[in-house]
C-alpha cells in the first residue's frame, strides 16, 4: 500500500505540472484571440497557471481537513524558491538583478511573509484562543495581491515566466483549458489524499510532508522557469520568477484559501516562517555585499548549504 500510495502521490503531480501547462497554453490562446495583449495575459492568465498547483492543492487540503499540508506547501515552496531554485541557477551561472527588483519586488515579498505572520498568529498579537488564518485575513492578503497585480501591470514589468504565447483556434484552446483544469483538479486531489496516506503508512507528520515533498513538488514550474531564463541568459527574469511566486503563494493562494475556509495554523510553523523571512532578507542583503545586484557562485552555493541544513533541521523536529 505504501508503494502504491506514493505512485498516486506523484501521478498527482504529473497531472499538476501538466495540467498547469495546458490551462496557460489554451487560455493564453483564448485571450491572444480576443486581441487581449502579452502583457495583460502574463499578469493574469500566465502567473495564475503557474501558481495553479500550490492553490488546487491547497484548497484541497484545507475542504480535507489537512491545513498542515496546506501551510507546509506554501512555506516550503517559498524557501525552495529561494535558497533551492536560486541557488541551482547562480551555481551554475551569477546572477544579475535590475534596480526595481531588488528595491520594489523582494521587499515587497519580505512585507507579504511579515504579513502573514502577523495575521496567522492571533493568540501572539490579541486576545483569540487559537491561531488561524480567518476569511478576513484571506481577503486582507488578496488586496495586498491586488495592489501588487496593479503595480506589475503600471510599470510594465516582467511576468518571469519564459515562453512563447501560444496560437490555436478558439476550439482548441478552449478545450486545451479545460482538459488543463481537470488534471489540475484530479492531481491537486490526488495530491492531498496521497500525501496523508504516504504520512500515516510511515508514521511521520503532514507538516513534514507538506514542507518537503509537497512544497517541492508545485514548485517544479518554477525550478523550470527559472533554469530556463538562466541558460538564455535572463537572470533578472529567473529572480523575477522566483520573487514573483513567493507573492503569488501567500497573497493568492493563501489569499483565496484563507478567504474560502479558515485555516487553523499551527504555531510550530512560525520556525519554517522565520526561514522564509531570513530567505528573502538574505537575497536583499546579498545584493550589496561584494558585486552589488549580483548573485554570485559562492552565494549560490551557500543558499544550497542552507537549504539542505534546513531539511535536515525540519527532518529531525518534525519527522
Amino acid at each position: 500500500m505504501v508503494l502504491l500510495d506514493f505512485l498516486l502521490f506523484v501521478v498527482g503531480f504529473v497531472l499538476l505540472i501538466q495540467g498547469g501547462d495546458w490551462l496557460v497554453e489554451g487560455s493564453s490562446a483564448l485571450a491572444k484571440s480576443f486581441q487581449v495583449s502579452d502583457l495583460v495575459i502574463g499578469l493574469t492568465v500566465v502567473s495564475f497557471g503557474t501558481s495553479a498547483p500550490e492553490l488546487l492543492v491547497n484548497l484541497f487540503a484545507s475542504f480535507s481537513e489537512a491545513e498542515n499540508i496546506a501551510l507546509g506547501n506554501i512555506l516550503g515552496s517559498n524557501i525552495a524558491n529561494i535558497f533551492l531554485v536560486l541557488g541551482v541557477a547562480a551555481a551554475f551561472q551569477p546572477l544579475r538583478l535590475q534596480g526595481r527588483t531588488v528595491w520594489k519586488e523582494i521587499p515587497f515579498a519580505l512585507i507579504m511573509t511579515a504579513v502573514l505572520g502577523l495575521l496567522c498568529n492571533d493568540i501572539f498579537f490579541g486576545e483569540a484562543e487559537r491561531n488561524v488564518l480567518s476569511n478576513a485575513d484571506g481577503l486582507i492578503l488578496l488586496v495586498f495581491f491586488g495592489i501588487f497585480i496593479y503595480y506589475t501591470y503600471d510599470t510594465g514589468a516582467e511576468t518571469g515566466f519564459v515562453r512563447e504565447m501560444p496560437e490555436f483556434s478558439r476550439g482548441k484552446a478552449a478545450l486545451l483549458a479545460l482538459l488543463g483544469s481537470l488534471a489540475l483538479a484530479g492531481g491537486g486531489k490526488l495530491v492531498v489524499d496521497n500525501a496523508q496516506r504516504v504520512a500515516l503508512d510511515l508514521g511521520i507528520s503532514e507538516a513534514f510532508i507538506g514542507l518537503t515533498a509537497v512544497a517541492l513538488g508545485t514548485s517544479l514550474p518554477e525550478v523550470v522557469t527559472s533554469l530556463t531564463a538562466t541558460l538564455k541568459a535572463n537572470a533578472d527574469i529567473a529572480v523575477g520568477n522566483v520573487v514573483g511566486s513567493n507573492i503569488f503563494n501567500i497573497a493568492l493562494v493563501l489569499g483565496l484559501s484563507g478567504a474560502i475556509r479558515d485555516i487553523p495554523y499551527d504555531y510550530a510553523f512560525n520556525s519554517d516562517l522565520l526561514i522564509a523571512l531570513v530567505a528573502v532578507s538574505l537575497l536583499f542583503v546579498l545584493m550589496f555585499l561584494g558585486r552589488r545586484y549580483y548573485l554570485s557562485r559562492v552565494e549560490g552555493v551557500l543558499f544550497l548549504i542552507i537549504y539542505a541544513a534546513y531539511i535536515g533541521a525540519t527532518y529531525l523536529t518534525r519527522i
